[in-house]
């Protein structure tokens, strides 16, 4: 049985309420600490569509949220890729329910009142500067001069953690993948079936797209960049001049072509240039240990994103629940965790590289597709282990080196 009673969460984005959330759950207090100034500009507002993958949902159980979540998702029973006006249905894996998209806002505020209707505090404008551990505890130290004591201190602040900084001041940062993302609703009407998602490869860039509920197209759009900016500089470009930018780059691509034409510049998201974390050496230390994106982002390719960040947060409480110490727990969490979200990181590289084909691959891409559907896309090789992976809550978490 723990001994701990108490943690700090440092991140108010989606993986900061599910650990609270799970926490609380397993007989820990938490307190969430949010850098920004209130939920409507925090970390939920930023961002555009999310995929939580059935295994993500299958983890909101843990923290009951998981009705509250599909009710304000769309689910996508189907996908398909095209190349050109090449288009092939892909397979489906079997036994597992659909993928849930759902914009990052509202699957904030669904987790924020869940989180708080289970007595999770929030304290916001609480950005973390520093931290300082004792044998008993760790004391977190805010840019507003405030302090706050607990058992443990759990980093979900992100892909710039400042948490992991102070658990190795060396610790990679993230990698820009090359590509720069871009989110908005078309009026044009792609002629699909609803809850259809297909994968398009244009010209001179990577684009999704389905049909979105009440009308309309949902579309993103990856295009290949020299240097990464970060969303204050994306963001700083006007948003008429990046739409200007991607109906030129897919003014050549059907349906590309129409969904930029009837899609506005003050509906553009600029959710600015893909990144990645590199494998994060040291996931803890002492009392302080990391969770979501701040130990292990995989681009949004790998459509796991959110999903594996749920799952640290389930499995972290677990852990801290059955294991008698902090040091215990944090290394069962570690090999619970570390070769499954590493295994879907190098998974979504491989997709980012495919993502911006060369002239010759572009030409060849249209032949090779069903061979690729049949063998390197099929879904039992590449996604079911990820896909399929439940969490049993009230399974006791051991100190043996097992991993499920």
């Amino acid at each position: 049985m723990t001994t701990v009673r108490t943690a700090i969460v440092i991140g108010g984005g989606i993986a900061g309420p599910v650990t609270a959330l799970a926490l609380t759950r397993a007989g820990i207090a938490a307190t969430v600490h949010e850098a920004y100034p209130a939920t409507a500009t925090g970390a939920g507002g930023i961002g555009g569509t999310l995929a939580l993958a059935p295994n993500g949902v299958a983890a909101l159980r843990a923290v009951g949220a998981q009705e509250a979540v599909t009710a304000i998702a769309t689910p996508i029973h189907r996908s398909a890729m095209a190349v050109g006006h090449r288009r092939i249905a892909l397979p489906t894996l079997a036994g597992v329910p659909p993928l849930r998209v759902v914009h990052r806002a509202e699957l904030h505020r669904v987790l924020h009142d869940r989180a708080c209707a289970e007595g999770v505090s929030f304290a916001y404008g609480s950005r973390l500067v520093d931290a300082e551990q004792t044998d008993s505890g760790v004391t977190a130290r805010f840019e507003d001069g405030s302090t706050a004591s607990a058992d443990v201190l759990v980093g979900a602040d992100g892909i710039r953690s400042t948490v992991r900084r102070l658990i190795d001041p060396s610790a990679p940062g993230p990698r820009f993948t090359g590509l720069l993302s871009f989110e908005a609703v078309a009026r044009h009407e792609v002629d699909v079936e609803p809850g259809t998602m297909t994968f398009a490869f244009g010209r001179r860039g990577y684009y999704l797209y389905w049909p979105e509920p009440g009308g309309g197209t949902r579309w993103g759009a990856n295009l290949p960049q020299q240097r990464p900016m970060s969303l204050v500089e994306a963001r700083a470009v006007p948003a008429g001049q990046w739409l200007d930018t991607l109906r030129a780059s897919y003014g050549d691509d059907d349906p590309g072509r129409q969904l930029m034409a009837t899609s506005t510049a003050d509906e553009l998201q600029v959710v600015g240039s893909l990144q990645i974390m590199p494998p994060v050496p040291h996931w803890h230390r002492g009392r302080m240990v990391l969770v979501g994106d701040a130990v292990h982002a995989p681009s949004n390719s790998s459509g796991q994103g959110a999903s594996l960040a749920i799952e640290s947060g389930v499995q972290l409480a677990r852990c801290l629940r059955d294991l008698p110490d902090v040091e215990s727990a944090f290394a069962a969490y570690v090999r619970l965790r570390r070769t499954r979200v590493e295994k879907v990181a190098a998974r979504a590289a491989r997709i980012n590289h495919a993502k911006a084909p060369g002239p010759v691959a572009r030409t060849l891409m249209p032949l090779l597709m069903p061979l690729l559907v049949r063998t390197a896309m099929d879904p039992e090789k590449t996604v079911a282990d990820e896909q399929r992976y439940a969490i049993d809550w009230d399974a006791p978490v051991t100190a043996e080196p097992a991993l499920r």
